[in-house]
């Protein structure tokens, strides 16, 4: 399969920015405010990895009608330029006394009127990327205008992918596959984990990957203990299941899925909870179609993975997946959401080994007219051996 191109057409934009503006008319909002890297990226294209400071507020106002317009740190003015955004608006930062809360108050008031209503994110899986004492003074500016919760309307936009944007999830998977593949080459017996993992990284971008954010793993006698503690020099011993779980990036876009591997044989019991895992992914697979809610995939999974319980230790059985490694919605019996083709999900159930070992396992999926349909390249029922 061709690698797709990288970026988008500037139309994607605008019918993301369109597709917006048509919901705020329905919520009532004048404008929305943007202050996160994916939102931001999601309107504009904006694509850096100088996030990581947490030094300059970044802004975007999406108003009712038109182009979004970039209120952001002179320093990011040149890459903003290469996106669709034509209205660039710079200060100086960082700015002790103002920090763009002036520049920003002042665009709001330009596409808002009086009585307007600005959204900013509120819910779960937001956040607002700038000062508390800056949003205070952005609110003292603007008053009579209120600002309020956005309605969840980014959220509800970046649920349903586009192709271009599942071909880039899709392209991201297919490097994991073959840096998977490849773990033979660098994890055996006497290796220590933390070698593994600074290995593994280094074949994700010989394959491919533009940087690997996320990795996570572990590596215990018949199973292990969590999937989020960092690696330490234990030697990998004969006996062991090494997991490594692999959030890689490319052109903007994650895929993440892990892979199991026993160091010699695996005892009865991996290989049992091994085939549990397959079967669990599978049957959340299967029912994961247009019209079925994640519940009834939680449900599916569950029932296979972990029949006489609610849900296992990791609160959730999957979530979403694109711009950042996990996206909403989280596969949760609670979660009600309706599958729409378009939407990219991760299936992640676990079983327990024994009582303090357990084993994870992690597919990619896209949701199709007819169903669902691997991103990931499947696991089959064995798992693998070094």
């Amino acid at each position: 399969m061709s690698v797709p191109r990288r970026g988008f057409p500037d139309q994607e934009f605008a019918e993301r920015t369109r597709a917006a503006q048509a919901l705020m008319a329905q919520e009532g909002l004048s404008a929305l405010l943007l202050t996160t890297e994916p939102e931001i990226r999601y309107y504009t294209g904006f694509l850096t990895r100088f996030w990581e400071s947490p030094t300059r507020p970044w802004f975007v106002v999406l108003p009712s009608v038109g182009k979004p317009i970039a209120v952001i740190p002179s320093i990011g003015a040149h890459l903003m330029e290469q996106t669709w955004v034509s209205d660039i608006r710079t200060w100086q930062s960082p700015d002790y006394q103002d920090d763009g809360i002036g520049l920003l108050a002042e665009t709001l008031k330009e596409v808002t009127p009086k009585d307007g209503r600005i959204g900013l994110a509120d819910q779960m899986e937001s956040h607002v990327r700038m000062p508390l004492g800056g949003l205070r003074a952005l609110e003292a500016c603007l008053n009579p205008r209120l600002m309020q919760g956005d309605s969840t309307i980014t959220r509800r936009l970046r649920m349903v992918k586009s192709e271009a944007e599942i071909a880039k999830t899709a392209a991201a998977a297919r490097i994991a596959n073959r840096a998977f593949d490849r773990v033979p080459e660098i994890a055996a017996l006497g290796v220590p984990l933390s070698d593994v993992f600074r290995a593994f990284q280094a074949i994700c971008l010989h394959e491919g990957a533009d940087w690997v954010p996320y990795l996570a793993g572990a590596a215990g006698q018949g199973g292990y203990d969590d999937v989020i503690s960092p690696a330490d020099d234990t030697p990998l011993a004969n006996g062991a299941v090494l997991m490594l779980d692999t959030g890689l990036v490319w052109d903007g876009y994650f895929c993440d899925f892990d892979r199991n591997f026993a160091l010699s044989g695996p005892t009865e019991q991996v290989r049992y909870a091994h085939e549990r895992l397959i079967d669990a992914t599978q049957a959340g697979f299967e029912v994961a179609r247009p019209g079925a809610t994640i519940a009834d995939v939680f449900h599916a999974m569950n029932a296979v993975c972990n029949p006489d319980t609610k849900g296992g230790g990791a609160g959730r059985l999957g979530h979403g997946l694109g711009m950042q490694l996990t996206e909403w919605p989280s596969i949760i019996a609670k979660d009600h959401t309706i599958l729409e083709p378009g939407m990219v999900l991760t299936l992640e159930p676990t079983v327990a080994v024994r009582k303090d070992r357990i084993l994870v396992h992690e597919e990619n999926v896209v949701i199709r007219e007819t169903g669902a349909e691997y991103l990931s390249e499947r696991q089959g029922h064995q798992i693998r051996v070094l």
